[in-house]
């Protein structure tokens, strides 16, 4: 059998559901290496298809999305609205999502593993790749990241793109210099501020309410092109900006605030969304 790989084909940016993390926000990076026979040019596949096709597949299945092990017993169905769910949380707190079809991955198992959104993707490829590839492997894993990483999870209402839904993600490494030298101390301490966290708009905002335990909530609600979106979690889990929460706007967020702390220095913030990419703001 012959082999063909692709490292790096693409970064996954999305969340899933976890009974003691809550929402969490992921980017895994796609290593793919096919199996099979060499076809009448000589080739397993041709590289200008990779993208065209496994990329695009990889992408449109998983990347942006919510993914939701469907085993779960935390996982509780609306019985009134087939868009709609609680994730009950195993600190007695419950996560509720509501959005379009395309928004949600729903995963066979009880917990949210590289190995199971691996067979998913396999076996979706299956179908759109040529007879002779036999066999798909696909490895997803988490960037190697050296110094300080949060992850977030958040939702762009007004992107024409796959950011509006409401729940998707990323991993992402944080650099913050002051006058011109890294400052690992405050790295660390936005890092652990964001450690699983929803970084939410204030004016989404549309209902805030406490529960029978005494557990306060807040709630999101937006229409966008794609749909409407609902999103409701402890507000213990949620950070809450007063713009829109794009990359640049939280690059500026950090800023601010460290600026405030240091007045007289001059502040640099690096902030990732997810792998590679991201944005710089300075004060």
């Amino acid at each position: 059998m012959n082999h063909l790989f692709v490292d790096n084909l693409t970064v996954i940016d999305f969340a899933y559901l976890d009974p003691v993390r809550g929402l969490v926000g992921e980017s895994w990076i796609a290593d793919v290496v096919l199996g099979g026979e060499l076809d009448d040019q000589g080739m397993l596949f041709d590289f200008s298809n990779v993208k065209r096709t496994i990329k695009r597949v990889i992408d449109e299945r998983v990347d942006h999305r919510l993914v939701v092990p469907r085993d779960h017993p935390g996982l509780v169905p609306d019985a009134d609205d087939p868009h709609a769910f609680n994730w009950r949380l195993d600190d007695g707190s419950h996560i509720y999502h509501r959005g379009p079809d395309e928004s949600v991955v729903w995963l066979a198992g009880e917990r949210v593993v590289p190995s199971a959104v691996a067979a998913l993707l396999r076996q979706e490829l299956r179908s759109v790749l040529p007879v002779n590839v036999q066999d798909i492997e696909i490895s997803l894993r988490e960037e190697v990241i050296e110094g300080p990483f949060y992850h977030y999870v958040h939702g762009l209402k007004k992107h024409v793109g796959n950011c509006q839904r409401i729940a998707h993600g990323h991993r992402s490494p944080i650099r913050i210099d002051r006058n011109g030298h890294r400052d690992s101390a405050l790295e660390k301490a936005w890092a652990d501020r964001w450690r699983d966290i929803y970084i939410g708009s204030e004016e989404d905002i549309s209902d805030r309410y406490v529960d029978s335990q005494g557990q306060r909530y807040v709630r999101f609600d937006y229409e966008a092109n794609q749909g409407e979106f609902s999103l409701a979690l402890p507000e213990s889990r949620l950070y809450l900006l007063d713009t829109d929460t794009t990359v640049e706007f939280i690059a500026a967020h950090i800023a601010d605030q460290c600026k405030q702390a240091y007045p007289d220095d001059r502040v640099q913030i690096k902030a990732y969304e997810g792998v590679g990419k991201g944005a710089i703001a300075i004060r």
